[in-house]
């Protein structure tokens, strides 16, 4: 098994030619273990400027922010100022979605956990200002259900900015401020920042995106997201050394490096408690804790969660048991083989994880009576199609709608069966091959949901 300055040397001889092998602009990537921290940069931080990626770069972390904004909620729990099995109207008297019944009833912990129901990819802008959490929130009344809160697992970026919501209204400021005041400032972070405004006083890596799947890297014609989506992961930034600094207050149980408690030892335990399994998607984690995704890998149990913006995507996994994390952050390309080999080697020597495999399609192909699958399924963002062709060949049609659809659009795609309900995508993309799962039933036999993370619902004939 290797030792820390071993990775350390590795990394440092590996990642250049491994992020030219799969077209990433630039990445910076840390390892924490024993308690000491080594860290890597290579490549450009934009293709436009040339500028030279360095450990001390900010890369967007996207929806990593998901577990900075849970741990902002358990302050609160520990505070005693918020319950997690309390309906979210305690804290948000006008909370409203399409379903008054559902609105009502959700309860923090199902915002946690992503079983709330409501559809949450909403993206709308609100403005550049302090309030523009407070406005998003009015936005959701017209948001339909996907099913009864708690009932399973569906990715809900809106509900995280509702509990972004939730921790200005009873901290009394705006969610930017509640991060660095009780989360950068505390931990002591120094080259963090929660916006554009702060993030280009550091060296600022820009996403980028390919028009084609064979076309180069290309800088995004915008740096993030919209800010109202902040508490779900729009802005936040870092380099890599400063969110394990994050997770290190996690490892300790709660405690800064200074001995400052930033988070009780009781939350710290219940972020990492199972709340809900997952489907067989294969990309994400096995089940979902209180903002931690679980990852039920040989060695582990791990945890973590992955982020993606316009044109970064985001990579963190923690082994609490062995006091061993890595973050990865990238700029483009096809990120997901640069992941697979640093983390399969790294977790592997330093902490004895196997890191699972992607799923691939089989080499034989299983013959499929697509009846039960065969639909249009809609969300707010997108319109996906599954058909079957003479041949017996399944096909996924996805349309974006709204804010995506500036961003990418139509594609059809195949979808090969690699066993029970799941299902992958033929083709790669960003180097994985996406799964999708159909499950439920609509009372006649069908799937009622196509679920890639997001439980994607049938439109009745």
């Amino acid at each position: 098994m290797s030792n820390l300055g071993e990775i350390n040397t590795w990394l440092r001889e590996r990642l250049p030619g491994l992020l030219a092998d799969n077209r990433v602009p630039g990445a910076a990537v840390a390892v924490l273990a024993g308690g000491d921290v080594i860290d890597a940069a290579a490549g450009v931080l934009s293709t436009a400027t040339g500028v030279e990626a360095t450990v001390d770069s900010v890369f967007q972390i996207g929806s990593i922010t998901k577990v900075w904004t849970t741990t902002l909620v358990m302050q609160l729990v520990d505070e005693g100022l918020v319950d997690l099995d309390a309906p979210v109207r305690r804290y948000l008297t006008d909370f409203g979605l399409a379903d008054e019944a559902a609105a009502s009833a959700i309860t923090v912990r199902q915002l946690l956990s992503h079983t709330s129901g409501f559809e949450g990819d909403i993206f709308t802008d609100t403005g550049s200002g302090d309030d523009c959490v407070e406005k998003y929130v009015r936005t959701l009344t017209g948001v339909g259900q996907l099913f009864p809160p708690g009932e399973r697992f569906s990715y809900n970026n809106a509900g995280f900015c509702v509990l972004g919501r939730v921790v200005e209204v009873v901290r009394g400021k705006h969610f930017d401020a509640c991060v660095r005041d009780h989360l950068f400032a505390p931990l002591g972070l120094t080259h963090a920042a929660n916006n554009a405004n702060e993030a280009i006083l550091y060296r600022a890596a820009v996403g980028h995106i390919q028009p084609t799947p064979d076309a180069d890297p290309q800088p995004a014609p915008i740096w993030s997201l919209v800010r109202s989506n902040i508490p779900a992961g729009a802005m936040l930034a870092m380099r890599p050394r400063d969110l394990l600094g994050f997770v290190r207050m996690h490892l300790a149980g709660g405690l800064a490096t200074d001995g400052t408690r930033v988070l009780s030892e009781a939350s710290v335990k219940g972020m990492q408690q199972r709340q809900v399994e997952l489907p067989d998607l294969g990309l994400m984690g096995n089940a979902w804790g209180l903002g931690w995704e679980l990852f039920d890998w040989a060695g582990g149990p791990v945890i973590g969660h992955d982020g993606g913006t316009i044109g970064q995507a985001a990579f963190l996994r923690v082994v609490p048991d062995r006091g061993v994390a890595v973050a990865l952050l990238t700029n483009g390309g096809n990120p997901f083989p640069v992941y697979t080999e640093i983390y399969g080697r790294v977790l592997r020597e330093l902490a004895g994880v196997e890191v699972p495999a992607f799923p691939k399609p089989p080499t034989q192909r299983t013959p499929v009576d697509a009846q039960r699958y065969v639909g249009t399924y809609a969300s707010e963002v997108a319109d996906l199609v599954v058909s079957q062709d003479s041949d017996g060949r399944v096909w996924l049609e996805q349309t974006p709608k709204g804010v995506l659809a500036t961003l990418s659009s139509a594609e059809r795609k195949e979808l090969v069966l690699l066993h029970g309900e799941t299902f992958v995508m033929a083709e790669s993309q960003l180097g994985v091959h996406v799964p999708h799962v159909f499950v439920g039933d609509d009372g006649t036999g069908r799937a009622l949901y196509l679920h890639n993370g997001r439980a994607t619902r049938r439109v009745p004939v």
